[in-house]
């Protein structure tokens, strides 16, 4: 019988502005998935101030959307996310050497014309932070020798990434594209996770962008992980027969019971949990404070 888990996560982010915003229109992507290993029990969205519109739909992939908009001055905004989940355990029974070969499966991805539209292809191609460039493709295909069980591959992968690269905050910026971050080997958990979808989509792979959370406390006798204290990203591989399987390069795991999933994109611009436009503001600052403990 798998694990199961509980856990709570509050989501705080204030922006405060040195002149008041007139006016503004802002997107959210802050509610959990419901899927097959994860349940959400409760979601609560506060906005302060209070929003002179609000609504909510779901997107291409999948994900909630929550749109609100302001028509009075404000120097400052507060969005507070809380949230309750239960997660089921994912990656007891997997055996990676039992999976195809990754050259099988991009071949199956490719496009032909007359055969059968396979939806996970659209996941293969390029996207505005993930070029499919020569140099992430050498770097892959040192893990994926001809035939190689494609989980096998991206689990060598996963593990080259999280040893060649440094986690360095300072280094890149939101809008940082995966090959300048490849060329720097550095960066936070967004480009450890663009890279090695840009390495898989480089040969032939459907890979996704996956935001969510960590949690901050560890069971006692495990090492924390990194990037628990805010949001956190890694990578959905397509493995026929199997779904899509997640790995987090940042912390060099699988990703199943630390990890709470909020949404799925392309790359970071699909599911960057807050953005819009605003008129006025002046210069602002903004505070972000994650915090996911089991119950």
């Amino acid at each position: 019988m798998s694990a199961e888990l509980r856990l709570s996560v509050s989501h705080v982010t204030t922006y405060r502005y040195t002149v008041p915003v007139e006016t503004a229109q802002h997107l959210a992507a802050l509610r959990p998935l419901d899927c097959a290993w994860q349940r959400v029990l409760s979601h609560r969205l506060k906005i302060d101030p209070v929003p002179a519109y609000e609504s909510a739909h779901i997107d291409a992939f999948g994900n909630e959307v929550r749109y609100f908009s302001f028509e009075a001055p404000h120097d400052y905004l507060e969005v507070t996310s809380e949230t309750t989940v239960e997660l089921a355990e994912r990656w007891a029974a997997l055996d990676v050497w039992a999976t195809p070969a990754w050259d099988t499966v991009a071949a199956a991805l490719r496009y032909r014309a007359g055969e059968p539209y396979m939806p996970e292809s659209e996941f293969v191609f390029a996207s505005p932070n993930i070029a499919l460039a020569p140099e992430l493709r050498a770097y892959a295909q040192s893990s994926f020798a001809p035939g190689t069980p494609l989980a096998v591959g991206a689990t060598d992968l996963m593990h080259r990434i999280h040893a060649d690269f440094v986690y360095a905050p300072q280094a890149t910026e939101f809008d940082t594209p995966a090959l300048r971050a490849f060329h720097l080997r550095q960066g936070v958990c967004q480009d450890y996770a663009q890279v090695m979808i840009g390495c898989l989509r480089s040969i032939g792979l459907a890979a996704r962008y996956v935001s969510g959370y960590l949690r901050t406390v560890p069971p006692e006798g495990t090492p924390r992980l990194i990037g628990a204290d805010a949001s956190h990203a890694w990578v959905s591989v397509f493995c026929p027969g199997t779904g899509w399987v997640d790995f987090d390069p940042t912390n060099d795991v699988l990703a199943d019971l630390d990890h709470v999933t909020l949404g799925y994109g392309r790359d970071y611009t699909d599911v960057s949990l807050l953005r819009g436009i605003i008129l006025g503001g002046g210069e602002h600052t903004v505070e972000v404070a994650v915090h996911v403990a089991a119950q």
